[in-house]
């Protein structure tokens, strides 16, 4: 697992786990967390109860939700089988670990270990655009935590050089903020660019005063290795694709 200096805070346990070590084979080789992918179950099991052992979180105790690329947050105050619809989770209870699937889209860990409360959350394109970022803060600010104390870092994630748009993709952007047309440079196709999430996720959290904020700069597309990606899965015209676990836990 890759994990960064700035979440290295007392009490604090996470990780950014790659796709190696796991039990998986195949296109799912071989740390696939993705309980919604086609892998087999138990092997997605394996890898998930990896994690948490490696967290030192019993293995219930690592939980995720159903991500639906929407701006809605639960707090999380038990452990639970049933996954929620939502893309953000918070927590101050011990002794949970926080986990978010990805393979592309950006993860982010939170921390206010001063307050004990930690997030995480699921931000693809649409999430970032509905700020799904700010409300896992808030809900953060919910449970006790100070903005101007969180940590948030962004995990491995497209980078601008793998991640095109088409030419109807900038516009709510621009409808939101006519500035963010930064986040885009016009692609070798044309009318179409290459759209800068990590850095519309960055700029938006400090912008909302979050205390410090951290890009990972890893491409899940370029590092085939390491990360397990949608879209190059979709251009390898495979059928389907393992999904990365970022997760945060607090200890008890």
């Amino acid at each position: 697992m890759i994990t960064s200096d700035q979440l290295n805070l007392p009490g604090i346990s996470h990780g950014f786990f790659t796709r190696q070590g796991g039990h998986s084979s195949g296109i799912f080789s071989s740390l696939n967390c993705g309980l919604g992918s086609g892998d087999d179950i138990a092997l997605v099991t394996k890898n998930r109860a990896k994690v948490a052992d490696d967290l030192k979180v019993a293995h219930a105790h690592l939980v995720s939700a159903y991500q639906v690329h929407s701006a809605d947050v639960m707090v999380v105050d038990a452990p639970f089988s049933e996954r929620p619809k939502v893309d953000g989770l918070v927590t101050k209870k011990r002794g949970i670990a926080l986990g978010i699937l990805t393979a592309d889209c950006g993860p982010v860990l939170f921390a206010d270990y001063k307050a004990g409360v930690i997030g995480a959350c699921h931000a693809g394109w649409k999430g970032a655009l509905t700020g799904i970022t700010d409300s896992t803060v808030e809900a953060m600010e919910s449970l006790g935590a100070k903005r101007e104390n969180i940590v948030a870092v962004l995990g491995p994630t497209i980078s601008q050089r793998a991640y095109e748009v088409g030419p109807e993709f900038p516009k709510p952007f621009l409808q939101q903020n006519n500035a963010h047309q930064k986040y885009f440079i016009s692609s070798l196709k044309s009318d179409h660019y290459m759209f800068d999430l990590p850095m519309y996720l960055v700029d938006r959290m400090i912008i909302f005063g979050v205390g410090l904020v951290t890009d990972s700069k890893l491409c899940t597309y370029s590092d085939v290795g390491r990360f397990f990606s949608y879209r190059r899965t979709t251009h390898l015209q495979e059928k389907d694709y393992g999904r990365l676990i970022s997760a945060i836990t607090m200890s008890e």
